[in-house]
């Protein structure tokens, strides 16, 4: 049987061969011939259909170049589909539309090429800024309308992406760097203001008011030259230091105004009574009115003349080991209130074994640090006999706070 693009021969069906092409087998015969040719007309009519679909969907879309690659998958497989009809006017609507669609690729490549250029300049104009936070946001944006921007030709793509991220690698490198050196500098910055921390603990210590005072203002003056460093970290070398400076330019002060003179012996009975109340209140539990009655002995005893009768010398020496003991004892009543839960139910042996816990560990790192300084006092002996005498009150302090606390172990002791 013969057909207009097609025949049947030996129940087989041919599709004629057409642009150069052989006939090629395309199906069988199944009932009759006549059904067998409508079949295979009616597969042409969806293969017409798919090409005018597709043919209106680019005329209708913006994007027409998205239709390329379908349109070419769909003219290949022209070439295979087994149906019967005329497939040349096909082809020649699909290359006629590849041809179309080839000319407005070429068109929005030379716009993309365009638009890419001018993204480049603007990259390669801030490269060098060092307006990090603003200038980031900046080539993020950029990114971004970079990758909205369609493809150009292939030969200068690779080149394209290059010189763009040059520009970006650029900047974030450069940031990099900045605040690395940013960080290296903190890190020195902030051994110059923990170096002052340690001269205002010497100066603090200095027996010597006036002399103390002058090396107060010259360190404070190098903490306001010193750079930056992190708040946080600035802020508790700041605490201490401006701690430190206030102490020493009160006892300075008080030098200058010494108060109202009192006979020696006057002043001997004053801190003897001191010394007497507060040796009372050592031997008491903790409590919130022995605390606040020891600060106001404190400020009874800045009233005191600077320069004391030598016979207060051992006087003195109670009165701060006893004072030391109230504030250490409050201290250590705070610590055990809040290391455990349900402290102020417990009976009382419970709680002196609690603190007597914590104080152990308190005094082994107090008479660790003592051990240390001592063996190590030979390496600190220079010629001035201000310095050798800073060194000895460091010691004697350090030795104040072991027996302080070797005394408060005792009272916590059960007694048998």
């Amino acid at each position: 049987m013969e057909h207009p693009y097609g025949y049947i021969k030996d129940g087989k069906v041919y599709l004629r061969g057409f642009l150069g092409r052989d006939d090629r087998e395309i199906g069988e015969v199944k009932e009759d011939e006549a059904s067998t040719i409508s079949y295979f007309e009616a597969r042409f009519e969806q293969i017409k259909d798919k090409v005018a679909k597709l043919k209106s969907d680019i005329a209708e879309n913006q994007n027409k170049g998205s239709f390329l690659m379908k349109l070419i998958h769909l003219r290949d497989s022209l070439y295979q589909t087994d149906a019967l009809g005329d497939f040349i006017p096909l082809i020649e609507t699909l290359n006629e539309q590849e041809a179309f669609l080839n000319e407005i690729i070429q068109v929005n490549r030379s716009k993309n090429l365009e638009v890419k250029r001018t993204l480049i300049v603007e990259a390669e104009g801030m490269r060098d800024d060092t307006d990090w936070k603003n200038t980031a946001e900046f080539f993020k944006e950029l990114k971004m309308r970079w990758i909205k921007t369609g493809p150009v030709e292939k030969e200068i793509h690779e080149e394209l992406e290059q010189e763009f991220n040059d520009s970006i690698q650029t900047f974030f490198e450069n940031r990099r760097h900045f605040y690395e050196g940013m960080a290296l500098q903190a890190e020195e910055n902030i051994k110059v203001y923990e170096a002052l921390v340690v001269q205002a603990r010497e100066a603090h210590d200095f027996p010597d008011a006036k002399m103390a005072f002058e090396i107060s203002k010259r360190i404070q003056r190098e903490w306001k030259e010193a750079g930056k460093v992190p708040a946080e970290k600035r802020q508790p070398l700041w605490d201490e230091f401006s701690k430190l400076n206030n102490r020493i330019f009160s006892r300075y002060k008080r030098t200058l105004n010494p108060g109202p003179t009192m006979h020696p012996r006057e002043v001997l009975r004053k801190i003897e009574t001191m010394v007497d109340e507060l040796k009372k209140m050592a031997h008491q539990p903790t409590a919130y009115a022995v605390t606040t009655r020891a600060k106001a002995i404190q400020e009874e005893w800045k009233k005191l003349p600077a320069h004391k009768p030598k016979e207060a010398n051992l006087p003195a020496r109670s009165y701060q080991f006893f004072m030391d003991i109230i504030f250490e004892k409050a201290f250590l009543e705070k610590l055990a209130y809040g290391k455990f839960p349900g402290y102020d139910t417990m009976p009382i042996e419970e709680q002196n074994q609690i603190k007597s816990g914590i104080l152990k560990d308190l005094l082994h790192r107090d008479q660790s640090e003592l051990d240390t300084m001592q063996n190590n006092s030979d390496n600190f002996r220079v010629q001035t006999p201000d310095f050798e005498m800073m060194m000895r009150k460091k010691l004697s302090g350090l030795k104040r706070k072991v027996d302080v606390k070797n005394y408060i172990l005792k009272q916590l002791s059960p007694r048998i």
